[in-house]
């Protein structure tokens, strides 16, 4: 091919751009030599470049310190430990694993060199001839890059240093880098630096994390194509994209190898074979594991990143251990709680809204208008109801929807309230699938995991326990003319209640005339002050019912100031840090306690809550789990049946659930698996009897009762005590043969966490109380209900569905 064409086209491109600057120069170097005279004026001009090489002399101390471009391959990721010593995880800079030149494909190399830098051998790190072809070609409208190499890796490793500005300061940043990089390391280091820290999109840096990522091998397995088609995005990555872009990545490909061939890598004959071949990709995206407790692991990783920037490490180099205070034996068991309850929530969900899925439903309708195919479809010039049943007739979209507003979301809490340890963390069913955290990032209505706010501000302002109130119709006057009557599932019975009564049983009622008495604000008050301190509580009535929305994190943490004896403890991750020598960096103790509650009224509180799970909505804790340690409680359950919680509390153990949807208009459609006592209970029950098995929370543990007892009292405490925990494993092993029995003697159905209140307490309280709080529930149906007899069928066919921790 004769290359003088397009030199002379070049060339004549050049003149064209340069000519009337030419003008303008030498017209101003005429004026100057009639001033200063011809030698003046060529002393003028020679200064020029003089100029330019002082500049990059002062540019010198600005441009990066080469102490070790090839840190990354020493690097050393800081290693997350649980408090019982297990490796949880640990925090990488870059999702990247360090190769050695000899253990990639030397066609891989071959074929960077060919395309990238064919004089890489040959030159210092700046390649005059290739930058002055660079520069004729540019200036001939055809723009080019001139860079080596060397010049790439000191963009790539320093690019804050150096400069992303196109400007004549950030060109010579880089040659002053890239000359100072080849002064000190080998081609082989520079090469190998260069395909170990070069990033390939989807989160792969480096050519072994690409060859996974693309190809699902190693670099050391790449062929010829495979290495071409990598080499060939280091063009431009997104450009060349050959998940996106398949056919500009296959040309690209071509041209690394029409490169190999000029460069004497590869033969024509070769070449002509090999370029009618496809890509062949088999694509999967690397993703960073951040081990059993994902949620958790990312909240660490942001406190730390600041810790690390106070004291002057490096979270991702240094080595650093941090002994965090999870356990890892609850955290795996807080997984499979999640993972067997979700399974069988989603269950019930999927059977709710298989058959309903359609425009009919205005839920589903809603959601219809804002998916991507209603809105193209109204772009199209389609009307709402042709845009409704276009996307209703495409099967694939209404499944994909479907699905993914359907799957049920849960979030799992457990922290030691002596001392506010954070022993377990779940944020959702699956970090890949929803990294969305429930437990920190999450806010919804508390439902009546609200009430003992209420009934502590009602204690705290000198109400007793045994006081009593009317189980009556309420109407409070809430302004505007509008009046908030709130109900229970049933008519009022009229009856007097003790408050002990009215929480087990989650009285309404009685609640709305508790606020009323002691007033909204100061129960809002009492609840940032016991734990709910980042969300918003408006001081209305309704408050006490729990309509303002909260976090998962704040509630256990409040209810860990009542089992803490009335003094909140902020929540902390971490106890210790260490240099990788074993070396005690600092130290963290736990935070001052916050009196917040006298200790007399955190035990009645304590004791009413009691309530609640020997007798009242959460009585599954004992008769389902058999938990028989001091624990006390409370269900919450929200409009619709939206949000399902419960949270329990032992002396050394607080956990807290929550289940529910992203979208909080899609419910499990079932009133009765609807009910926190159903659906968030079960993973509480599970997590808690698991930790009093393992004694990671002593079952004696008893919540006491400040200035309580004489020596004979705390004799008979101490003999119960004893006679608990000799016992206590004989009970568990005769109720587990009773539950055994009891499956194997009526079909399976869907699990009876708790008893009716009507059957727990029928001399005290009439046959209109419901087996489970809802703020405004719709009456309970007298009727059998189908779908749920539906729901108890496909159950029965199934097994208990078992899974293993949720690790992503």
């Amino acid at each position: 091919m004769n290359p003088l064409p397009s030199i002379a086209a070049a060339l004549r491109g050049l003149y064209s751009r340069l000519a009337p600057a030419c003008r303008i120069w030498c017209a101003a170097a005429g004026r100057l030599a009639r001033r200063l005279g011809w030698r003046g004026a060529l002393l003028a001009l020679a200064a020029l470049p003089a100029l330019l090489l002082l500049y990059a002399l002062l540019l010198i101390p600005f441009t990066p310190a080469i102490s070790d471009i090839r840190k990354a391959a020493t690097e050393q990721p800081a290693q997350i430990m649980s408090a019982d010593g297990k490796r949880l995880t640990e925090f990488k800079r870059s999702n990247r694993v360090w190769v050695e030149l000899k253990d990639m494909a030397p066609h891989v190399i071959d074929a960077l060199i060919a395309t990238e830098d064919h004089r890489f051998r040959e030159h210092f790190g700046l390649d005059w001839r290739r930058t002055a072809s660079s520069a004729l070609h540019t200036l001939g409208g055809d723009r080019q890059g001139g860079s080596t190499l060397t010049q790439q890796l000191a963009r790539n490793l320093y690019p804050e240093e150096i400069g992303r500005a196109p400007t004549l300061t950030r060109k010579l940043k880089e040659a002053i880098t890239a000359l100072k990089i080849e002064a000190i390391y080998s081609k082989d280091e520079i090469l190998e630096t260069y395909l170990n820290t070069v990033p390939f999109l989807y989160n792969a840096y480096g050519i072994e994390m690409a060859a996974r990522t693309y190809f699902d091998r190693s670099a050391d397995g790449l062929d010829l194509l495979q290495g071409a088609t990598l080499v060939g995005m280091l063009k431009g990555n997104s450009y060349y994209n050959p998940v996106l872009n398949p056919e500009r990545a296959l040309q690209r490909r071509n041209t690394v190898l029409a490169q190999m061939v000029k460069r004497g890598k590869l033969s024509p004959e070769r070449y002509a074979a090999l370029k009618a071949r496809p890509l062949r990709l088999e694509f999967e995206r690397q993703s960073e594991s951040l081990g059993p407790a994902p949620h958790f692991a990312q909240q660490l990783r942001r406190w730390l990143i600041g810790w690390a920037d106070r004291k002057g490490y490096n979270l991702y180099a240094d080595g650093l251990v941090v002994h965090t205070t999870l356990d890892a034996r609850l955290q795996a068991a807080a997984n499979q709680a999640v993972a067997r309850q979700g399974a069988r929530l989603q269950s019930v969900a999927d059977a709710g809204w298989r058959r309903s899925w359609n425009a009919q439903d205005p839920t589903v309708r809603e959601i219809m208008r804002a998916a991507p195919d209603y809105q193209a479809a109204r772009a199209e010039g389609l009307d709402d109801a042709q845009a409704l049943k276009k996307l209703q007739a495409d099967r694939a979209a209404m499944g994909r929807l479907r699905e993914q507003k359907t799957r049920v979301q849960a979030g799992l809490l457990a922290l030691d309230p002596r001392n506010g340890h954070v022993l377990a963390w779940v944020g959702s069913r699956g970090y890949e699938q929803d990294a969305f955290d429930h437990v920190q990032q999450a806010r919804r209505q508390p439902g009546s995991t609200f009430k003992p706010f209420v009934y502590g501000e009602a204690l705290r302002q000198g109400l007793s326990p045994d006081d009593k109130r009317q189980d009556r119709e309420v109407e409070i006057d809430v302004g505007h003319g509008e009046i908030w009557r709130p109900r229970d599932g049933g008519a009022p019975s009229g009856r007097e209640l003790s408050l002990r009564e009215a929480l087990a049983y989650s009285k309404n009622t009685i609640t709305a005339q508790l606020v009323q008495e002691v007033g909204p604000a100061k129960v809002a008050k009492l609840a940032r002050a016991m734990g709910v301190r980042q969300s918003k509580l408006e001081a209305v009535p309704s408050l006490a019912l729990g309509t303002s929305p909260v976090t998962l994190r704040e509630m256990v943490t409040a209810y860990g100031t009542i089992a803490n004896g009335g003094s909140y403890i902020e929540p902390v991750f971490v106890t210790r840090i260490e240099n990788r020598q074993g070396q005690l960096l600092e130290e963290f103790a736990p935070a001052q306690p916050e009196a917040v509650l006298d200790q007399r009224t955190a035990w009645e509180l304590y004791d009413l809550m009691r309530g609640v799970v020997d007798r009242g909505t959460g009585r599954a804790i004992r008769s389902q789990y058999g938990i028989r340690a001091d624990v006390a409680g409370k269900t919450g359950t929200t409009q619709d049946y939206a949000d399902g919680w419960f949270i329990l509390m032992h002396p050394q153990l607080v956990t807290g659930a929550w289940v529910g949807f992203n979208d909080s208009r899609i419910t499990l459609r079932s009133e009765h698996w609807g009910q926190g006592a159903y659906s968030a209970l079960p993973m509480v029950g599970e997590l808690t009897a698991r930790a009093l098995r393992a004694r990671i929370a002593d079952p004696r543990a008893h919540f006491e009762e400040p200035d309580s007892g004489n020596w004979l009292s705390r004799l008979w405490r101490g003999a119960g005590d004893w006679l608990l925990g000799q016992w206590s494993g004989i009970w568990n092993d005769l109720a587990g043969l009773w539950e055994e029995w009891l499956q194997g003697s009526k079909p399976a159905r869907a699990p009876s966490s708790e008893v009716p209140v009507r059957d727990a307490l029928p001399e005290l309280v009439p046959e209109e109380l419901p087996a489970e709080e809802v703020i405004s529930p719709p009456p309970l149906p007298t009727e059998p209900d189908p779908l749920q007899e539906k729901i108890d069928q496909i159950l029965s066919n199934e097994a208990a569905p078992t899974a293993a921790p949720a690790s992503p």
